[in-house]
């Protein structure tokens, strides 16, 4: 993962949106790209502070804020009374089947479901920004009798 180009983006942005560019938002920036998987602000916050980190939890949530509208992190709701984020940053554009039973969480790529996207929004003359497909149900393992 090529942190000094998550880091480029992120300063041209704030830069651009005239925001301040702080030790505090580089770190939670940091964090957030070495994060691997799925988080949440709070385990990001508690990862952070367990490396002794002096951030404080309103940081990292208005950073995380930073990372989602310049497009280095997405955003995610998986049936859950909370977000989650992940790296959207040099990872391909992917899917979610999400298990109801666990809570598992599976990452699949389908360059057709892109391609169907692609032709809708052509159709409709539509300029696309972010989706994400998300399928609830059962894996493998809690289909499995008991």
């Amino acid at each position: 993962m090529d942190i000094e180009g998550a880091k480029k983006i992120f300063e041209e942005y704030v830069h651009e949106k005239k925001l301040r560019i702080t030790p505090e938002r580089y770190e939670v920036l940091n964090a957030a790209m070495n994060f691997d998987g799925h988080f949440d602000a709070d385990e990001l916050f508690s990862v952070m502070r367990s490396k002794k980190s002096k951030i404080s939890r309103a940081t990292v949530y208005n950073t995380l804020d930073v990372l989602i509208a310049c497009g280095l992190l997405s955003k995610y709701r998986f049936d859950e009374k909370h977000s989650r984020y992940e790296r959207a940053f040099g990872r391909p554009r992917h899917d979610h089947l999400i298990c109801i039973g666990c809570g598992d969480i599976i990452e699949f790529v389908a360059p057709k479901l892109e391609k169907i996207q692609k032709d809708i929004c052509e159709t409709h003359s539509f300029q696309p920004q972010n989706s994400t497909l998300q399928i609830f149900g059962y894996c493998e393992k809690c289909q499995k009798p008991k």
